[in-house]
């Protein structure tokens, strides 16, 4: 177990080695140096986890081991512990694979850029926060990972620290996930209270005996305690996963570079809260109510947030609403208890929305940084390797059958067409729709990118051509799982028994055991999807920005002009920024200016401080006055005394 836990531990101890290697002596090493060390880390990582972890679990050696422990808060231990079961192996292999490829492609994208070093570390730092989180075996180890991304995301939204929309975006980012941050801290408080330990197996073994705890709220009102854990976590899931309504955050977070706009979006940050709720399955899956919430938070943001990619014209924005969208397809399936597929789509999505946005990257890097979709136009003849990347990424994001995305996001529709959950019905009427939606501003986005005529200016296009091999190179093997992930890994994900214990669910709760009897293998899973909606609708959508963008360019404006309140409403984003900037931020204001000014100036400095000093000048200036000097005065002062004096001891004698 000793060489084994050695091994595990080198995973994300080479990419923290790595990164404070470039962030230290960055400079002493140059920019060559530390794009090396952090990619060497990098590298060394995802060998152990696909050449080491994956093989071992899949030979059914799991492991659930203490590392060390670093502190005890009261009796609480504070351990670093392991947890490496097929569900962690698979997310330290994607994990690891994405970030290997955003790290070399980052050498092309950010070269000559001044924080070359400092922006490696980070993104070293990003996928050492994430591992951690991934192969925790308790909830403070958890909590550390969870708050490791969250700050190195701050950092690297905000990178380019001159831009006003980036210091602006990175507090959005870091506040709003505050918020979910406090329900998810709050779950974990709540999960101690009732089980008297952060471990995950105790926990879960305790789980069942603790399904009648209550939360009493008055002598009659009690709420399900396990239900009010499960929806507190979920809260955190919300911010991190960026769910209605803390979702704001996510789009902005294209501020920072593309090379972290891609590790946020496929591979770290917000796949974090859908690898939470599925590790907490035992959890979720004895509350019905909280599995409800989940489901309809879910179906909610994959519809009404693929509506807002149809406005967009930033390329950048358009890919980011998408992950929005694809974050709920796997929140509705979480919901559907269907864990296996939420994770089943997690890894697809991974490959193909990094394949979009470093895809976006190298337009942006041909265009010297242009990201207006109205500004692009007729690059699929300069840049033949960025192009059919980009096909095969969209194909695989509007599920055409046989990218990957048309597997995973089938399988969620089947899902949670199988829920028997209440809102089960409003679900899948809104992800079916979303597949229409997804579809059409998939492509529309490619269309405006790469054809037509070239709208930019002359001297962009004199210089325009494809991006560099280090660029080119991450496209090309990102396309590859991007085509073909969903035809491996079907069968041993869904149906086969690669999860084993990692996932837990009750069988009368199991939407794969209804859609098993069904399915016959990947070509009848194919096979199929031609007599079902979902593919129909998906080429309809395909169809509709073709005559919209290629055949009739008039037409979006035409449409933008007669349906301008419905437009008006979509380029708003819904208001959910304006109501939070001018309703929850100017309170938040307000009472931080009454706080200043009473509680700080007034009641602090005024009274407990200024008024402290000022009562004992008072008592000093009366006491001065008593030091006159004058002998008479210190005679009378004696003589009063002794009357005093006499008074008392003739009163009482």
């Amino acid at each position: 177990m000793a060489s084994a836990l050695s091994l595990y531990g080198a995973i994300p101890l080479a990419c923290l080695t790595g990164a404070l290697i470039a962030g230290i002596f960055g400079r002493t090493l140059g920019p060559v140096w530390s794009h090396r060390v952090t990619i060497l880390g990098v590298a060394v990582a995802f060998a152990l986890s696909a050449g080491y972890a994956l093989p071992q679990v899949m030979s059914g050696h799991d492991l659930d081991a203490t590392v060390y422990t670093w502190g005890y808060a009261g009796r609480l231990p504070l351990v670093v512990g392991f947890l490496i079961d097929p569900l962690t192996a698979l997310m330290m292999v994607v994990v690891t694979f994405v970030s290997l490829m955003v790290h070399i492609y980052t050498i092309g994208y950010m070269r000559g850029d001044p924080g070359y070093q400092r922006f490696f570390s980070y993104i070293s730092l990003f996928t050492f926060a994430m591992l951690m989180l991934v192969m925790a075996n308790n909830f403070m180890q958890l909590f550390f990972g969870w708050e490791g991304v969250g700050l190195v995301s701050y950092l690297l939204i905000g990178f380019w620290f001159t831009r006003e929309s980036a210091i602006f975006a990175s507090l959005k980012a870091f506040l709003v996930n505050r918020l979910g941050d406090f329900g998810f801290i709050l779950g974990i408080a709540a999960i101690y209270t009732v089980f008297h330990s952060l471990d995950y197996a105790t926990v879960f073994a305790q789980a069942p005996a603790a399904i009648h705890a209550k939360l009493w709220l008055s002598n009659h009102d009690s709420w399900s305690m396990l239900t009010v854990i499960c929806v507190l976590l979920f809260i955190g899931a919300m911010g991190k996963s960026a769910q209605m309504p803390l979702h704001v955050w996510l789009p902005d977070s294209m501020e920072g570079p593309t090379p972290i706009s891609a590790l946020i979006h496929a591979a770290t940050m917000v796949t974090a809260g859908i690898f939470m709720v599925a590790r907490m399955s035992p959890l979720f899956e004895l509350s019905p109510v909280a599995r409800d919430v989940v489901l309809l938070v879910g179906a909610s943001t994959a519809f009404f947030m693929a509506l807002l990619g149809m406005v967009q014209t930033d390329i950048k924005r358009v890919i980011a609403y998408s992950t929005l969208s694809q974050l709920g397809y796997m929140t509705a399936a979480l919901g559907a208890s269907a864990y296996a597929v939420a994770i089943f789509h997690l890894v697809t999505h991974a490959f193909f929305k990094a394949l979009l946005f470093l895809a976006a990257g190298s337009v942006i890097i041909a265009l010297h940084h242009e990201q207006d979709l109205r500004k692009m136009g007729g690059l699929r003849r300069y840049m033949p390797i960025t192009f059919a990347a980009t096909w095969v990424g969209s194909l695989a994001l509007a599920g055409i059958p046989p990218f990957a995305g048309f597997f995973s996001k089938d399988a969620i529709i089947d899902a949670v067409a199988h829920s028997t959950l209440p809102g089960a019905d409003y679900a899948f009427v809104a992800v079916l729709a979303g597949v229409f939606v997804t579809a059409f501003y998939t492509f529309r986005m490619l269309f405006l990118a790469f054809y037509g005529e070239p709208r930019m200016d002359a001297h962009a296009r004199h210089h325009l051509r494809e991006s560099p091999w280090v660029v080119t190179v991450p496209l090309i093997v990102l396309a590859i799982p991007s085509a073909l992930a969903g035809i491996v890994l079907m069968r041993p994900l869904l149906f086969g028994h690669f999860f084993r214990g990692s996932l837990y669910v009750r069988p009368a709760d199991n939407p794969l055991l209804r859609m098993a009897p069904h399915y016959h293998g990947v070509w009848a899973f194919i096979a199929a999807a031609f007599v079902s909606p979902p593919l129909y609708l998906a080429l309809a959508g395909i169809a509709t920005a073709w005559y919209m963008y290629i055949l009739r360019p008039e037409l979006p404006a035409q449409m933008a002009r007669r349906l301008h309140i419905l437009y008006a409403i979509l380029r708003a984003k819904y208001g959910f920024d304006e109501i939070y900037e001018q309703g929850a931020t100017r309170a938040a204001r307000a009472v931080g200016r009454f706080l200043w000014r009473v509680g700080d100036v007034q009641i602090i400095d005024g009274t407990m401080v200024n008024g402290t000093a000022r009562l004992i000048g008072r008592i000093a200036a009366w006491g001065r006055r008593l030091q006159s000097g004058y002998i008479y005065h210190y005679a009378f002062a004696v003589i009063l005394g002794l009357f005093v004096l006499m008074t008392f001891f003739l009163h009482h004698g």
